[in-house]
């Protein structure tokens, strides 16, 4: 499984949950099972452990577990109340969630993640979704390219790509991720292609798993189903995703400022266990470049 995904900060996830033996957790991004294997370890017989991944690939290792207190979900984690719904489960004492993509879908060229590898412009997370990277790049308006590109990705000079993109599309669609890439060539600061290479890739791979609304779908639900003192463990990798579960965990919604009662008193679901983010030590970040744009935010639930 270490070969699929090496999870980041591994011990200050699971450490997070403060877990109870006894309880019952939900690993919403179960991917290699690296965090879902270390959290069996801390349960007895009683507790239970629900492990949620849309990605096919992420189902075969989870057969892998042989432990009757886990269940494996194959879903989003956009629909964690549905189907807990159908385990008979109200409430539960922690979940964890580790955004973002997962080594092994970067490293697997088929499937379209890859800056470096040629392949089909796929980027789906959900194979049995309808929408692939080519159909955003294709078949979306000059001004939806602009938005994603300057919103997902930060891409400085959204606008002129998004208006290349859109030219040179009328010659020869775009198919591959190489076919992206020698445009993109065009158009990157010297020096820093591969980033910026990277920057446009991410833009386009959360447009198409629609992860910003996933993401404030979850944690809409995270409150719903967390009974008090159960704790929410939040890792993300990029700076959209770690405002929108700042937000969360501060105000109790995504935008705006936090609701208060008629006395004044603030009503939100959550308590900030860590001020300022947790990020990876020194010794982590020598051997795991992920690690790197990584920030863990621990809630508890009020």
């Amino acid at each position: 499984m270490s070969k699929y995904h090496v999870p980041v900060m591994l011990k200050e996830c699971v450490e997070g949950l403060s877990i109870n033996p006894s309880g019952t957790y939900i690993d919403v991004t179960f991917g290699g099972g690296g965090h879902s294997t270390e959290i069996l370890k801390h349960l007895n017989s009683e507790g239970r452990l629900f492990g949620f991944d849309q990605d096919s690939d992420a189902k075969a290792n989870a057969e892998k577990i042989q432990n009757r207190s886990f269940t494996f979900v194959q879903a989003n984690f956009r629909h964690i109340k549905r189907y807990l719904k159908l385990y008979g489960v109200k409430q539960v004492d922690g979940i964890l969630a580790d955004l973002g993509i997962s080594s092994h879908q970067i490293d697997e060229p088929s499937r379209g993640f890859s800056t470096r590898a040629e392949a089909d412009l796929d980027m789906r997370m959900d194979m049995n979704s309808p929408l692939r990277a080519m159909d955003v790049v294709n078949d979306y308006s000059e001004e939806q390219l602009h938005k994603i590109l300057g919103m997902y990705g930060e891409v400085k000079n959204a606008k002129t790509l998004a208006a290349a993109i859109v030219s040179e599309r009328f010659a020869k669609p775009f198919r591959t991720t190489a076919d992206l890439i020698q445009l993109l060539d065009k158009l990157a600061p010297r020096h820093r292609e591969f980033k910026y290479y990277a920057q446009v890739f991410q833009a386009i791979r959360i447009e198409v798993n629609d992860e910003m609304g996933a993401l404030e779908d979850f944690l809409m639900q995270s409150a719903e189903v967390l009974r008090p003192g159960g704790r929410l463990v939040v890792e993300s990798y990029h700076s959209l995703e770690d405002r929108m579960v700042k937000n969360f965990i501060g105000k109790g919604k995504i935008f705006g400022e936090v609701d208060k009662d008629f006395f004044g008193n603030q009503l939100k679901p959550y308590a900030a266990v860590n001020r300022k983010p947790i990020v990876a030590n020194d010794e982590e970040l020598k051997t795991n470049k992920r690690a790197r744009s990584a920030k863990l935010r621990i809630a508890e639930r009020l």
